[in-house]
C-alpha cells in the first residue's frame, strides 16, 4: 500500500533525475490519481452519530472522527472496487480524513455469525503459540483452494497482536501479519480482527491495512470496538439456555477461523484485500501507467489520467 507508493516514487524520481530532473509529467499523473480517488469518494454517502446495525442487531454510537458506510454503500468499495464476490455486511466505519480508495486507505467492515452462543471457559487456557502454528499448516490447505477459485495465495507470518480475551465486556481481538501473493513478490498485510460475542452470534471487526500502519490501525480499533455493541436482546449476558442456541465451538476455533467454509473467513476477511491489489493496479493504469513508465524509464509524453 504506502510502501509501494513509496517505492514507486523513488524509482521514478531515480528515473527522471537521471533523464532531466523531476518527471514533472508523474507529479502530474500522481496528483491526478489521487484526484480520481478523492472523486470516487465523494459518491459515497456516509452517515455518521448512532448507527443501527442489522435489525436492531447492534449499534455504533460513532463519535466525532468517524463514519459509516450502510451497506449498501459497502459493496461499492468491496464488490465493484475491491473486486469481492458479492458479500453479505453490515456496513463499514471509516476514519474521518481516510480516503477507502486510496493506497493508504482502510476500513472496518463489519458482519455477523449467527452460529449460536459461544461459552467462553476455555479463554484462558489456549495456547496461542501452539495455535497459531495449527493454522499456519491450516493455510497450506486453504491456498489449494484459493488458487482453484482464482485468488492468491498467501502465508501467515504470525501475531502482529497475540489475541486477548475480555470475560467482562466479551470481546476478543487479535492481529495477524499475512503475506499474500507468491515468494518473489509477496506483500505483507495487516489483518485486525475484534470479535464481540453476543447471545447467539458473534460480532466481526475486520480492518485489512499495510504493516506499516499497524499502530494507527490499532488505536482505531480499541475506539471502535468500545463504541460497537449488541442491542439490548442480543448482549451475551441475554443468552437462555433454555431457548436459544449453543455454539459447537469456542473461543480457541473462533481465532483459528476453523469455521472458514461456513462463514467465508477467509474469503471475506483476508481474500477481499488480495482481491483489492487487482484494483490497485487498474486504478494505477487509469491513472496514467506510471508504473510501466517508472520501471521501464520510458515515455515522457503526457497521457490522460482517467482515460
Amino acid at each position: 500500500m504506502k510502501s509501494i507508493l513509496i517505492l514507486l516514487l523513488s524509482v521514478v524520481t531515480f528515473n527522471s533525475w537521471a533523464q532531466d530532473g523531476i518527471d514533472s509529467v508523474f507529479l502530474q499523473e500522481y496528483e491526478e490519481y489521487y484526484a480520481y480517488v478523492d472523486s470516487l469518494e465523494e459518491q459515497l454517502t456516509y452517515d455518521s452519530g448512532m448507527v443501527l446495525l442489522g435489525e436492531y442487531l447492534a449499534t455504533a454510537a460513532l463519535p466525532e472522527g468517524y463514519r459509516y458506510l450502510n451497506p449498501q454503500e459497502t459493496n461499492k468499495i468491496l464488490v465493484d472496487s475491491w473486486g469481492n464476490p458479492p458479500t453479505t455486511t453490515l456496513g463499514m466505519i471509516v476514519p474521518a480524513g481516510v480516503n477507502p480508495y486510496s493506497f493508504e486507505g482502510w476500513g472496518v467492515v463489519i458482519t455477523y455469525e449467527e452460529d449460536g452462543h459461544i461459552e467462553d471457559e476455555d479463554a484462558s487456557d489456549i495456547d496461542f503459540e501452539d495455535l497459531l502454528e495449527t493454522m499456519q499448516e491450516d493455510v497450506q490447505d486453504e491456498n489449494e483452494i484459493r488458487v482453484r477459485e482464482g485468488y492468491e495465495p498467501y502465508q501467515l507470518g504470525g501475531w502482529a497482536e497475540q489475541p486477548h480475551y475480555d470475560p467482562a465486556t466479551h470481546k476478543l481481538y487479535w492481529a495477524l501479519e499475512l503475506q499474500f501473493g507468491h515468494e518473489d513478490e509477496a506483500v505483507s498485510t495487516l489483518n485486525y480482527n475484534v470479535r464481540i460475542l453476543g447471545r447467539e452470534g458473534v460480532l466481526v471487526l475486520n480492518a485489512v491495512a499495510g504493516m506499516e500502519q499497524f499502530t494507527e490501525v490499532r488505536e482505531h480499533m480499541t475506539d471502535i470496538q468500545n463504541f460497537t455493541s449488541f442491542a439490548e436482546g442480543n448482549k451475551y449476558s441475554d443468552y437462555d439456555p433454555s431457548f436459544d442456541r449453543a455454539a459447537t465451538y469456542g473461543i480457541g476455533a473462533l481465532v483459528a477461523g476453523k469455521m472458514a467454509a461456513k462463514t467465508g473467513f477467509f474469503k471475506i476477511a483476508m481474500a477481499f484485500f488480495a482481491k483489492g491489489w487487482k484494483f490497485i493496479l487498474l486504478a494505477l493504469a487509469a491513472a496514467g501507467a506510471f508504473i510501466r513508465r517508472a520501471l521501464t524509464g520510458g515515455g515522457k509524453e503526457k497521457k490522460d489520467a482517467l482515460s
